[in-house]
């Protein structure tokens, strides 16, 4: 026992105790009851020194003496650390730790905060330097005792796995455990749903393609009760989780040890042949890379950005062609399950990056604004000029969360509210589209502010209105002919009378797409506007415009 050397007229003694295995602590009384009983003892031994029991039980069942992840002995070190403890009680020193290094830190801690430490059935004193040497021989003899245990642990079970036994773990779908254990039994409800799985996997040869088929279908993964009756429910299957059944070499009755297969002694749900069709998919060769793999990449939006459809993180990805590398957010939901469960799938970073970064600049460029969210000059002019440096560290400081639904482009954004509770909802919480032509979304280098589009008219609107100035140029003699206004305005004849033939449309159809909202979901393809545009009777082009517009919101 190490001495502080002070006298203390009060010793508060915390016992601790631990077992390696869950086995038998289901007891009424068991090991770590038996531990703290002669610990006790010992201390009532000491009643003449003043020695009492701490109340506060410190009791690892099931816990590994060869690391510090114990939550007892972390409880312990709490208590310690805040003065509660005056000295360490256990049964034996490899109770306490197994590794020499950890027991030195241990016991460096405890010296920190003048803490005794006792081992009941071993009689050492840790003040002289022999005292410390025997602790450190007990010390070294128990760490090669749980060494020894160690390798005969996983000796037996390779020689259980070389004969093809089930040394034990989570069972497969398709297998449950025998109730008098040992052995894995057949499930025949699950294994008639594996042979269907391997099936669609031979028809379909994609992984995502059968995750969808299953999702559709409703079927999750293995459903168990563990030996303590906790009920461990399924889960819907993702690419990974359907490639290790598939590739789970017990399928077909066999047993997989170092990457050697083995015959097994339970029954095989899948024919060897048909699991070797589908796992030669998994056997080929992948293509070697020039460069290093999961090499670093910027990611401002890494945390924040959340799918609208399927309220999952947007993961940040890349692919590369060359020496160019194109940086996406990728939605959980489609790298697990397929390009098919999400409908948002991805977003190019440098598209939902730079709308952010533009939209933001629009709404803090009062002073007043930016000083309630307090952002600084530096951070001010980085959000301006959109440096790759700095940006992420500006987004993250600023926003709170960011929505993106991917077929409408509409983007939610939520800020951080660092005024407490001063700034307004509509002023932390606000939405936006980015703006599309042709269904697809405008490059980085074309966005404006929200407030900058939904101000200026729509292309199509825009267009119809150029049609009659183009016209009116020709009627009113300025130029000679729309041939002459094609070489003036430096684009081609064709170009002109595609504009020009929007002037033909009927009133009421021009009216309408002149006052067409900017943010109209739909846009409407200029190629069809045009055909209508040849129709030479109105109330004929009517019906073809309103039929368009029927099967463009369909």
């Amino acid at each position: 026992m190490a001495d502080d050397g002070q006298v203390r007229s009060h010793l508060r003694c915390a016992i601790y105790t631990r077992k390696s295995t869950e086995e038998g602590l289901e007891q009424q009384f068991n090991s770590l009851d038996a531990q703290r009983e002669a610990a006790i003892a010992y201390v009532q031994s000491q009643k003449h020194l003043s020695w009492t029991v701490v109340e506060t039980r410190f009791d690892d069942g099931g816990f590994s003496g060869g690391n510090m992840e114990r939550p007892a002995l972390q409880k312990l070190l709490t208590e310690i650390e805040a003065g509660n403890v005056d000295c360490v009680l256990v049964y034996k020193v490899d109770r306490l730790s197994r590794s020499l290094l950890d027991f030195a830190r241990l016991m460096d801690r405890f010296d920190q905060r003048s803490v005794s430490f006792v081992s009941v059935t071993q009689q050492f004193n840790t003040t002289s330097s022999l005292g410390r040497l025997t602790l450190n021989i007990l010390l070294s003899f128990a760490q090669f005792e749980r060494e020894i245990i160690s390798e005969r642990t996983r000796d037996k079970m390779s020689a259980a796995r070389r004969k093809g036994k089930w040394v034990g773990g989570t069972p497969i779908l398709g297998y449950d455990v025998d109730p008098s254990g040992g052995r894995l039994v057949v499930n025949s409800k699950e294994a008639q749903r594996v042979l269907e799985i391997f099936e669609l996997y031979r028809r379909h040869r994609s992984l995502a393609t059968v995750v969808s088929e299953l999702t559709a279908r409703g079927w999750i993964t293995k459903s168990r009760k563990s030996l303590r009756g906790i009920r461990h429910t399924g889960r819907p299957f993702t690419k990974a989780s359907l490639r290790h059944l598939l590739t789970n070499a017990t399928l077909c009755g066999k047993v997989r040890y170092h990457d050697v297969i083995y015959q097994g002694e339970h029954p095989a749900i899948v024919e060897p042949e048909l699991w070797e069709l589908v796992n030669s998919d998994f056997r080929k060769v992948p293509r070697t890379l020039s460069g290093p793999r999961n090499e670093p990449q910027a990611a401002p939006l890494a945390g924040l950005l959340i799918c609208a459809g399927c309220q999952q993180p947007m993961i940040a990805t890349y692919s590369k062609k060359g020496t160019q590398r194109y940086r996406y957010y990728v939605c959980q939901t489609a790298r697990e399950k397929g390009w098919r469960a999400c409908a948002t799938k991805s977003v190019s970073a440098n598209l939902i990056e730079s709308s952010i970064a533009i939209e933001l600049s629009s709404r803090l460029r009062l002073p007043e604004t930016r000083e309630s969210f307090q952002v600084s000059e530096s951070q001010w002019t980085a959000l301006l000029k959109q440096d790759p440096e700095s940006l992420p560290q500006v987004l993250q400081s600023l926003v709170d969360q960011v929505h993106y639904d991917g077929p409408k482009g509409a983007v939610r954004i939520r800020l951080r509210d660092i005024g407490d509770g001063c700034v307004e909802e509509h002023v932390l919480t606000f939405e936006y589209k980015i703006p599309r032509r042709r269904g697809r979304a405008l490059p980085a280098c074309r966005l404006r502010s929200a407030s900058d589009t939904l101000t200026r008219p729509p292309r199509l609107a825009r267009l119809v209105a150029l049609a009659h100035k183009l016209e009116a140029q020709v009627r009113s003699g300025r130029v000679k002919d729309f041939k002459e206004l094609a070489r003036l305005a430096q684009v081609t004849p064709a170009r002109i009378g595609q504009i020009v033939i929007l002037a033909q449309l009927a009133p009421v159809i021009q009216e309408r797409i002149l006052f067409l909202p900017s943010e109209h979901d739909v846009p409407l393809p200029e190629r069809e506007l045009r055909a209508i545009a040849r129709e030479p009777r109105w109330d004929r082009q009517q019906e073809l415009f309103e039929r368009l517009l029927d099967d463009r919101a369909g």
